[in-house]
């Protein structure tokens, strides 16, 4: 049974709907969920089958996993963001950068107490600080300030009762990025009002048109007041592997490892070895497989601009963020677009309030399918 007051993800329920659907001979093209389409590279999976023949890399492992792959995200940070981690204090692997959120809020949260939440955003924030006893309190993000949250306007009472901010750069849904000056501000504000920043960057290696996207860590002192959480899902293409990692505060990670020794039982070695060989991949690696999303991105926008819908073209991510034409809310768009194309997007609703009057499409088709659900979409009448 559900905890109350966490209700089914949006997500399991549309699997049902297609799943449904297929049953009834409907070809489905889902642009729905951010899970990569595209394999690891061979060399990953390559270490993965070596070492799972190993005769000693099956028992449990450390919760805070083998030396060598928090050596390995430390060379990453150093590497792509000029940023020192010191491997076993301020470097934490996770199942997946989800569980990490999750288990974070719960760490660090007592119940009453506040979480500046931005929306739209990833439910995960909103329904960790649910689950902790926390409370929400929105952080709304416009279009017109460039989804990134104006600081002034924070009232101080809100700033002043919550323990926690989460932000997420590059975005999803809306694919915006944030500036290091941005987070310079971000820095000073936490520092001012006794806040963490849980910076969520898992999609900070996902980058088109030579955009390098900054870690805030690169702001000086921030790691007083932050965590940033990074993943191998996006960035590699192993989103079913469960590789995150959590990076900064050393004190703040602790208390989520304290918490991680009672909820988990380490991860599997041979993973964790083959993620220090996705992680020692040479960037341009990294680059080719953008390339790859970027041709998506540019099939996409064109299209979708050709059928009024208001697109921004995204610097980063794996998604593309648009304002649907017309009056009809976002939920409705989409459950048409699933019945009548056999096209399944993210209404905007899913990510907050804010939401509202957008669809997120993911870029994770081959060009072919998405030429396909471009057709299909041309011909929906709504």
């Amino acid at each position: 049974m559900a905890k109350a007051g966490l209700p089914t993800h949006f997500f399991a329920r549309q699997a049902e709907m297609i799943a449904e659907l297929e049953a009834n001979g409907v070809d489905v093209i889902s642009l729905a969920i951010g899970s990569p389409d595209l394999p690891p590279h061979p060399d990953v999976i390559e270490t993965l089958a070596a070492a799972a023949r190993q005769g000693n890399a099956h028992g449990y492992q450390s919760h805070n996993g083998i030396k060598e792959l928090r050596q390995a995200w430390g060379r990453l940070y150093q590497h792509e963001f000029d940023v020192s981690l010191d491997a076993d204090k301020e470097v934490l692997p996770l199942l997946g950068s989800k569980e990490g959120i999750f288990h974070l809020i719960a760490a660090v949260v007592s119940p009453g107490e506040g979480v500046l939440v931005p929306d739209p955003g990833y439910v995960t924030y909103r329904r960790g600080t649910a689950f902790a006893g926390g409370e929400v309190v929105d952080l709304s993000l416009h279009p017109e300030n460039g989804y990134v949250p104006d600081l002034d306007v924070i009232p101080v009472e809100d700033a002043r009762r919550a323990k926690m901010l989460w932000l997420n750069y590059p975005n999803n849904p809306t694919t915006v990025t944030a500036s290091l000056a941005f987070y310079e501000q971000v820095v000073a504000f936490a520092k001012e009002h006794d806040l963490l920043v849980c910076q969520d960057a898992a999609y900070s290696l996902v980058t088109f048109d030579g955009y390098k996207a900054p870690s805030i860590l690169q702001v000086p002192g921030a790691k007083d007041v932050v965590v940033e959480f990074n993943s191998l899902s996006k960035s590699h293409n192993m989103a079913g592997w469960r590789c995150g990692v959590a990076v900064g505060n050393a004190e703040v990670l602790a208390k989520l490892l304290r918490l991680k020794t009672n909820a988990d039982s380490g991860h599997f070695l041979p993973i964790m070895q083959a993620a220090v060989t996705a992680l020692n991949l040479p960037h341009a690696w990294i680059e080719a497989r953008n390339h790859i999303y970027q041709e998506r991105r540019d099939l996409m926008i064109p299209a979708l601009t050709k059928l009024s819908f208001e697109v921004e073209k995204p610097k980063a991510s794996i998604y593309v963020w648009a304002k649907v034409p017309g009056e009809e809310t976002s939920e409705k768009v989409a459950e048409g677009l699933l019945q009548d194309c056999g096209v399944a997007v993210a209404p905007g609703t899913v990510f907050g309030a804010r939401g509202e009057g957008y669809l997120r499409f993911s870029l994770t088709q081959p060009l072919d399918r998405l030429e396909e659900a471009v057709k299909r979409l041309e011909k929906w009448e709504g």
